[in-house]
């Protein structure tokens, strides 16, 4: 009973010693959160077609012959003759049609089409889009688009004045598209499930191949995964295993993930994002800024009474300088709090937190990587 107790105390330490052990910042995620199905991706459609219906915004005949001589052979298969002059009304404009074929899609289910003016269209609101087919990289049909285009922004305009929200040339037609044809894989074809990582990380791959080697174990009795790179990890079918079954059971276990170390500046908005795995060696820092003002205040000189002198304009130019900042600051980040805290110790803006960020790179203390948008 006494070893019994012992050992019972022994397990509870180590357990204890390996819970103080694991970062607390360490996150888990679900398989389907991290990876996509290679087989399972979306497939990109284009097509050409004529939105009529516009109230005189679309496009003209003569900058954009294009569009008349869609409409006429539009006309023509409709078997109307089009002989005659040119038609002046501006209520038809030529678009690009875009959609994302989704994966396993099948013939007759509805998908969202995003359509773009080609010519001088100044608005594609109210308009309808005529019968467009939507054909793959392969140069076969698809799907058929056709509705009434969303509009999202508007424009109004007076004889001195315009005034536009948003984009006026391109909108969309939800659920627009009805598929014609199905891709011509089919999923459960597949001998294996191929893996990609959204984000590439060799750790984490590996640890996908673990946890699925560990469920394939307990319920088919040895392991069916494999890391092949930082992106792919391809688990083999199991012969007596329903492909989608072993799938949805695989999308669902839960993944320690691991990221690289990376502060991701974009100068032209100001953001900054700091990883939390992001370190900074002791450096000290100092910021400064020198502000110049110029001000020109002209002044009028007028002539003494009853003189034959001309009034004149005299140039007064006041210049002022002034500097702020200039503390060092010794900057030390063992964790992402105390590396915030330290560059808000500063008191500088984020456009001074970007060039000392990029200072401290270059200085070598920076031990992440440093992404410029």
């Amino acid at each position: 009973m006494r070893l019994l107790f012992r050992l019972l105390t022994l397990a509870a330490v180590l357990a204890m010693s390996l819970a103080d052990v694991a970062p607390a910042w360490a996150l888990t995620s679900r398989i389907k959160d991290i990876a996509s199905l290679q087989a399972g991706r979306d497939n990109q459609l284009i097509g050409y077609g004529l939105i009529v219906g516009l109230q005189g915004t679309g496009d003209g005949f003569r900058s954009s012959p294009f569009t008349e001589q869609s409409m006429r052979a539009m006309l023509q298969n409709l078997g109307i003759s089009t002989q005659g002059g040119q038609s002046s009304a501006k209520n038809t404009a030529a678009v690009m049609v875009t959609a994302n074929l989704p994966p396993f899609a099948s013939p007759g289910s509805r998908i969202d089409v995003t359509v773009s003016s080609l010519g001088d269209a100044t608005s594609l609101r109210g308009g309808t889009l005529v019968m467009t087919s939507l054909s793959g990289a392969d140069g076969q049909i698809y799907a058929v688009a056709q509705g009434a285009v969303i509009v999202s922004g508007f424009q109004a305009q007076g004889q001195a004045a315009t005034v536009t929200e948003g984009v006026t040339t391109a909108g969309r037609v939800p659920g627009g598209a009805i598929i014609e044809r199905e891709l011509p894989s089919r999923f459960k074809d597949a001998v294996n499930l191929v893996l990609q990582l959204r984000n590439p990380d060799f750790s984490t791959a590996i640890r996908i191949a673990d946890i699925v080697n560990g469920y394939a174990s307990a319920r088919f009795g040895g392991p069916v995964a494999e890391a092949k790179d930082s992106q792919e990890v391809v688990i083999q079918k199991p012969r007596q295993a329903d492909l989608t079954r072993l799938m949805a059971d695989v999308e669902n276990l839960i993944v320690e993930t691991d990221t690289p170390a990376k502060v991701v500046i974009n100068e032209r908005t100001g953001t900054i994002v700091i990883g939390s795995d992001v370190r900074v060696s002791p450096v000290a820092v100092s910021y400064g800024t020198l502000t110049v003002q110029v001000t020109e205040t002209p002044q009028i000189i007028q002539p003494e009474p009853f003189s034959r002198g001309r009034t004149a304009v005299q140039p007064q130019t006041d210049i002022a300088a002034e500097q702020t900042g200039g503390r060092v600051a010794i900057i030390d980040g063992p964790d992402l709090r105390t590396l915030v805290a330290g560059l808000n110790n500063i008191g500088v803006k984020p456009d001074g937190i970007i060039a000392i960020l990029q200072g401290i790179k270059s200085a070598g203390a920076l031990q992440a990587e440093l992404v410029l948008q």
